[in-house]
């Protein structure tokens, strides 16, 4: 993605709750076509999906999809972002 070009965001972005926490999931093209799937939790930790997805509805169904088989657990990290 250049410099110069805006990152188009998908209407499917949204917070997600679940068993009291949340994350927001965040779908935005690539610049080549494809979709990015990045997630934020509370702590603004994020978590970004290595492959791209064809459609941003893909990639809400592969969010759910985790959230559902894992929990939201999976995407809560620490408190400290990791900082040492």
């Amino acid at each position: 993605m250049s410099e110069n070009s805006e990152i188009k965001m998908s209407p499917l972005c949204r917070t997600i709750e679940k068993d009291g926490k949340s994350v927001r999931v965040d779908i935005y093209q690539d610049g080549d076509g494809s979709w990015v799937l990045e997630v934020f939790d509370q702590f603004n930790n994020s978590t970004i999906w290595e492959d791209a997805f064809e459609s941003d509805a893909d990639a809400l169904f592969e969010i759910e999809a985790t959230i559902k088989e894992e929990g939201i657990d999976c995407l809560i990290g620490p408190v400290d972002g990791g900082v040492f």
